[in-house]
């Protein structure tokens, strides 16, 4: 049964989108710890990130420093977070957020209903910074595609 992050990146279930390339994509989380919180995510369904080949985890941190970036550019913030953890979705994901203090680390704090324009607003501005860090091709022209 395919997970739901497979899901999101076969476009069965809406996602915010802010890089895409054939070996993985990385679109906003539904439950952000602060603005900007997103997921790099491999296209293949990889359980643990102790199940990825070398070459595939060398990407997908490629891909988390591209984003932490731009998010740390993005939101002027003190770090940028990165968080491999894995027990909500068996699908090998790595968290990349900006923070300013160890609390922005408190998984208790996602926001389980966040604005959902306030999301929009921060996909947008992830996207629009990710394309002036010179990632254009990486980052979809259509939010949903």
């Amino acid at each position: 049964m395919p997970t739901i992050f497979s899901r999101i990146i076969n476009r069965e279930i809406p996602g915010r989108f802010v890089w895409e390339d054939e070996l993985c994509v990385a679109f906003l989380t539904a439950g952000p710890l602060t603005d900007g919180h997103t997921l790099v995510v491999p296209r293949e369904e990889i359980d643990q990130w102790l199940d990825a080949d070398e070459a595939t985890l060398a990407h997908l941190t490629r891909v988390a420093q591209a984003i932490g970036l731009a998010q740390r550019q993005e939101w002027d913030s003190a770090r940028t977070g990165l968080l491999v953890q894995g027990f909500e979705v068996a699908h090998l994901h790595l968290h990349v957020w900006p923070v300013n203090s160890p609390a922005d680390f408190d998984l208790r704090n996602v926001q389980s209903e966040p604005d959902q324009a306030r999301m929009d607003q921060s996909a947008q501005r992830l996207r629009d910074r990710l394309r002036a860090n010179g990632h254009a091709d990486a980052v979809p022209a259509d939010p949903q595609s």
